[in-house]
């Protein structure tokens, strides 16, 4: 069987345009996210390094990159180093399914605004994402320090809480799509955003979305407000900034998927369709950090009792009446 190579080509080029963009939306997320939390706080924010401060998120990596690392003497040094890069790999692969916008035609080829259209693709992106908080649970477990472990343990008991509403808000998404391809998901809502048709479902989503992230008031498992840092405790340098990289991108994969799963993905009028996503895409950010900036964080009791006692049944509650309207459509009804 002959390679196409041009084809293979295309592809590369797709990845590492995902990779870099994902790199570079991380650094200047944490700018936007420090200047709009300083407007928020009658702060101003870093304005110092760069025009606007828009050479800190640099001036940050550089720092990182050159700050001491170490490991701890009785740490698990293979699983110790494997965990950030677990972390980080699986939040930069969840993205290759997510479509920024339609097929485009160059030099004569379509070329697709996504690496791969999966039918099953968002349970690939649930699949993925949820093989990253082994990165939490191995980066507490092989640091050797009790408090490290904990917030471990806190990340494997949040995120398997949390999942179950993830993806059961979901379902009312994918019965009036009829796929679970995201793309086929983007192109069933041409008339009409699924928020419309399934605001509850957009709200378990999201509110899910955030505990997945650990973003507050859902971030008990960093544990800020204590005198260590959660399962991070013992990570340093690059190895940390890896840490901070997977949750900084973990926000922007969720963003995405709010957009592509409720908001129309790239639909919208007169603007290209890549534009529509980035515009869309920054709204949800900031409503991201528009909550880190006014609420608190809640007690480790309350974050369990907002799942299982309020998303899932809302959940369930969603699938069925989705399923009626559905079926009662099917009978002519209405």
């Amino acid at each position: 069987m002959s390679i196409d190579w041009i084809e293979l080509i295309i592809v590369v080029v797709k990845a590492l345009i995902v990779a870099f963009g994902l790199l570079i939306g991380f650094a200047y997320l944490t700018w936007f996210e420090r200047r709009l939390v300083g407007r928020f706080q009658m702060r101003i924010g870093p304005n110092r390094v760069g025009p606007a401060g828009l050479l800190q998120p640099v001036a940050d990596a550089l720092k990182m990159f050159f700050k001491e690392d170490f490991v701890p003497g009785q740490a698990d040094k293979p699983l110790f180093i494997m965990a950030p890069g677990i972390a980080m790999s699986a939040v930069l692969i969840s993205f290759a399914v997510v479509p920024v916008g339609p097929s485009i035609r160059l030099f004569g080829r379509e070329i697709t605004l996504y690496l791969a259209d999966v039918n099953v693709g968002m349970l690939v992106v649930i699949a993925v994402l949820s093989l990253g908080v082994y990165g939490i649970i191995l980066g507490g477990w092989a640091s050797n320090n009790k408090y490290s472990l904990l917030g471990g343990l806190r990340g494997a008991a949040q995120v398997i809480s949390y999942e179950l509403p993830y993806g059961l808000s979901l379902v009312g998404v994918f019965m009036l799509a009829g796929s679970l391809s995201l793309k086929d998901i983007v192109e069933a809502q041409a008339r009409v955003p699924f928020i419309v048709l399934q605001p509850l479902a957009a709200i378990v989503f999201f509110f899910a979305a955030v505990a997945e992230a650990n973003r507050s008031p859902f971030d008990l498992v960093e544990a800020e407000n204590e005198l260590v840092a959660g399962y991070h405790t013992e990570y340093s340098s690059i190895k940390f900034a890896l840490y901070f990289m997977a949750e900084y991108i973990s926000m922007i994969v969720a963003s995405a998927l709010m957009v592509t799963l409720f908001l129309g993905g790239w639909q919208g009028p007169f603007l290209p369709g890549i534009v529509w996503f980035f515009i869309k895409l920054v709204f949800m950010l900031f409503v991201f950090v528009w909550i880190r900036a006014t609420w608190p964080r809640i007690r480790y009791d309350r974050l369990m009792a907002w799942s299982w006692k309020l998303l899932v049944p809302l959940s369930v509650a969603n699938i069925l009446v989705t399923a009626g309207a559905l079926v009662l459509r099917d009978m002519g009804v209405f």
